[in-house]
């Protein structure tokens, strides 16, 4: 569990922005724009060269970023909502765009990412109580690598109730 401060203050970025970083193949960032640097509160250099989980958030389900970690390393993008946590344990949330970068020979060289402002509407009917249950249910573990696949198994249990792909969960919940 991620024993860094959390404070429950939100953060939020306008409409119109949009949060770029780029990481290699490990997920070591390469690139951060002005507007990611701005809303988690470190420095460029604070970021360029660490690992992009600087900014995970310890409400964020670990099921959720197996999810998106196993589909970018397929060589597949990926849509998905992300609780990002600040410098200082206040936290942000984002629609999440995470693709995968290629060299010219078609090998994955690392990883774009364009976040953009949530629906709130999404995030309080959907999102935010689907997270609480997988964080739940992963908090049940102590061992990291079972409460993953503990929450990956309910996810996957939950779309399959509904008889939805991951893609297609998100894509109707940005067609309410």
């Amino acid at each position: 569990m991620n024993r860094r401060p959390v404070t429950n203050i939100e953060h939020f970025f306008k409409d119109e922005e949009i949060i770029v970083s780029k990481t290699d193949k490990k997920g070591v960032i390469t690139y951060a724009n002005d507007v990611f640097i701005n809303i988690c509160g470190y420095t460029e250099q604070e970021l360029i060269g660490t690992q992009h989980n600087i900014v995970r958030h310890a409400y964020m389900p670990r099921c959720v970023f197996k999810l998106l970690w196993d589909t970018v390393q397929k060589g597949q993008e990926i849509f998905a909502y992300v609780i990002n946590r600040c410098k200082n344990g206040d936290h942000y949330w984002v629609f999440a765009h995470v693709t995968p970068s290629f060299d010219d020979k078609g090998n994955i060289i690392g990883y774009h990412s364009t976040r953009r402002v949530p629906n709130r509407e999404i995030l309080n009917e959907v999102i935010i109580p689907l997270y609480k249950m997988l964080l739940e249910e992963e908090q049940k573990y102590k061992n990291p690598k079972e409460a993953m696949m503990a929450g990956e198994k309910m996810l996957f249990n939950i779309l399959k109730e509904q008889n939805l792909e991951y893609d297609e969960f998100i894509f109707l919940t940005l067609n309410k």
